[in-house]
């Protein structure tokens, strides 16, 4: 607990420190896209601020020609209520849609670990958006960074107003629907380090990153004194700020940590693509609040926004069905809702500033794009990215930030892309943003990574990862527990000094101690009536749930590739083993287990008893017991092949 509390403790002052580091002084100025405006006095006076803002308007338009005055800003009820339903639509979109969809992408035993992340990044970041989040990102600095004035959301009042001109709603709104941008473009990232990084050194990592990545490249882009927004980078809702931004990150993740054990080796698919779906579904609609709700108001603008997300979205899902369809002669579920999600990051960067047209050519290049991208890193450059993250959001998040620069028909703006007479100029803007974004955050991600790596460590260990996160991360076996047979016992079992063998270690440990912790029983040479052993064996192993992994890799290391595995329940407790849940002790006469069988011949059977006792064994009686048997005849009924041959392509 003080250790956990010490690494909290020690985020925090590193996440602070780089605040204050990064912090500079700036002319205020405050125009939309985030303007931010504060309430007229009661003797209808127009604020310092919202003057300056308009005088430099209107002396830029007429400079000789006289001020109008400007009026008090004044609340839209309309407004604020579709932005109300906006930001609670965008935090769906993380808990619980992306919760959900990469939840369902994962192997069992760390689902609960890919939705506790998702969970406790949204709680994390919601506090850091509160202290020093909102301030850094959206009050005027200089070209880098804000300032400190809002920090602890100080100012941020009940009848503070912000919005676009003439569209006005209260701060407190803006905050909360800034703030859920702020918590989804973390949480994306933790798909690409599913089931390996730590989640001690995940909470760090989100405080460190929080302050030193999003929050300036944040202010880059939407914040008028930020550099990029000056120059004219188009980023309406955060295709460079959120999916570039993550999905460079979750790159780096993916490469710092290294490859899951077993990756390239064996087979990882979705534990549950129901759980997929449903994500990916409230990921499609949360979206509509994430694009159209970037208008800060409800009007045409948002409008356009909600129909251009739709149909890349749907032209995108299309495209990958259609690709798929080709390739391998059906279409997937997987790859219909990673279409759509692909879509969806692609319009985000423009979806106040295409046409429709633009909108259906976008999402058609991004549903084949992430094709090619899954592709590529799977099989090409071996990248161990659990669900695609990567694929999804770097790839497309880059396609849809140079897609500007193309499809921008200039509304909203003034900025046209090349096939709307623009000429390159607004390409090239959009390429600076992305290639200095990339660079920034790969560089910043580097030092952090290694800083963590230092002190607490990123990833898991070896044995950690092949029982599951779950487990010993978070103290439970199985999301599953009830509804399906699982080890969900294992978990809280507290061997005592009755099961204690003297040595955890495997290789250290002698035959006895190998013999009581998984005894191996044996059917006699002799099997009837003269018969002696033919040299086929049936092996069957008894074991924990949670070491059917390690088991399976163990065997197919041997060469044994050919299995029945079954869930039993096994009767008894070891020698006064005490299994709980939540303090409270379980009735364990029948536990869950897995039963595998394998029948060998060419392969050595003592080989096999040897390689399964060792991974089995933790240094406790109770790991699980061997039976072997004698095999007097084998038929393959598809050749009627018999005995030794039929064994051989099993083997």
């Amino acid at each position: 607990m003080k250790k956990a509390i010490g690494i909290l403790a020690l985020a925090g002052v590193l996440g602070i420190g780089t605040a204050l580091v990064l912090t500079r002084s700036g002319t205020p100025a405050h125009v939309p896209l985030v303007s931010i405006t504060t309430p007229a006095p009661a003797d209808g006076t127009v604020p310092i601020e919202t003057a300056a803002a308009g005088t430099a308007t209107a002396a830029q338009a007429a400079p000789a020609a006289a001020v109008p005055p400007v009026p008090a800003p004044k609340l839209d009820t309309g407004n604020t209520a579709w932005m109300l339903v906006s930001t609670a639509l965008v935090l769906l979109m993380t808990i619980p849609g992306l919760a959900l969809f990469y939840g369902g992408m994962v192997r069992k035993k760390n689902v609960l670990s890919t939705l506790m992340q998702s969970f406790a990044i949204c709680s994390v970041v919601t506090v850091l958006w509160f202290m020093f989040g909102y301030s850094l990102a959206f009050t005027p600095g200089n070209g880098f960074i804000g300032g400190l004035d809002k920090m602890f959301l100080n100012g941020v009042a009940i009848d503070s107003l912000t919005g676009t001109a003439g569209a006005n709603i209260p701060e407190t709104v803006f905050v909360v629907f800034q703030m859920t941008f702020a918590i989804i473009t973390p949480a994306l990232i933790a798909g690409a380090f599913a089931e390996r990084m730590k989640f001690s050194a995940m909470l760090v990592f989100m405080v460190l990153w929080m302050f030193a990545v999003y929050v300036p490249v944040a202010h880059w882009v939407w914040e008028p004194t930020g550099w990029m927004f000056k120059d004219g980078v188009l980023d309406f809702a955060g295709g460079t700020v959120v999916h570039i931004n993550a999905g460079v990150a979750g790159l780096v993740c993916a490469l710092v940590l290294g490859k899951r054990v077993g990756f390239g080796k064996e087979a990882m698919p979705p534990h549950n693509l129901v759980l997929t779906m449903v994500g990916a579904s409230m990921l499609w609609v949360g979206w509509f609040g994430f694009n159209a709700g970037s208008a800060l108001e409800a009007s045409g603008r948002a409008g356009m926004a909600m129909l251009v997300t739709q149909i890349a979205a749907g032209t995108a899902a299309v495209s990958w069905m259609l690709a798929e369809w080709v390739m391998k002669k059906k279409a997937s579920v997987l790859g219909i809702v990673s279409g759509a999600v692909a879509g969806l990051v692609a319009i985000t960067a423009g979806c106040d500033t295409v046409s429709p047209f633009g909108a259906f050519f976008i999402g058609f290049v991004a549903g084949l794009l992430v094709v090619l991208s899954v592709e590529f890193f799977d099989n090409i450059a071996k990248v161990d990215d659990p669900v695609g993250a990567v694929s999804v959001h770097f790839a497309n998040g880059v396609w849809g930030t140079i897609a500007v620069g193309l499809f921008s028909t200039g509304a909203n703006t003034e900025h046209a892309g090349l096939f709307y007479g623009g000429g390159l100029a607004q390409l090239g803007t959009q390429l600076l943003g992305l290639v200095t974004v990339d660079i920034y955050v790969v560089v910043v991600m580097f030092i952090i990574f290694k800083l963590i790596d230092k002190f607490i460590g990123l990833r898991v260990p070896a044995e950690v990862e092949i029982d599951g996160l779950d487990i010993h991360e978070h103290g439970l076996a199985s999301a599953y527990a009830g509804f399906a047979i699982s080890d969900a016992n294992s978990a809280a079992m507290v061997p005592n000094e009755n099961t204690d063998l003297g040595e955890d270690d495997a290789s250290k440990a002698s035959a006895k101690q190998m013999d009581a912790a998984v005894p191996v029983v044996r059917e006699p040479a002799v099997i009837h009536d003269g018969i002696y052993d033919t040299g086929m064996h049936k092996v069957s192993i008894i074991a924990k749930l949670s070491k059917f992994d390690q088991l399976k890799t163990a065997l197919n290391d041997l060469g044994v590739t050919g299995m029945t595995v079954t869930q039993v329940m096994g009767c008894g407790i070891q020698k006064g083993t005490t299994e709980k849940y939540r303090g409270v002790p379980v009735d364990s006469t029948l536990l869950p287990k897995i039963k595998v069988e394998v029948i060998v011949s060419k392969i050595s059977v003592d080989a096999v008893v040897d390689a399964a006792k060792k991974a089995l064994y933790t240094g406790h009686i109770g790991d699980g017991k061997i039976f072997v048997y004698n095999v007097t005849r084998v038929v393959k009924i598809r050749t009627g092949e018999e005995d030794f041959a039929a064994l051989q392509d099993v083997e």
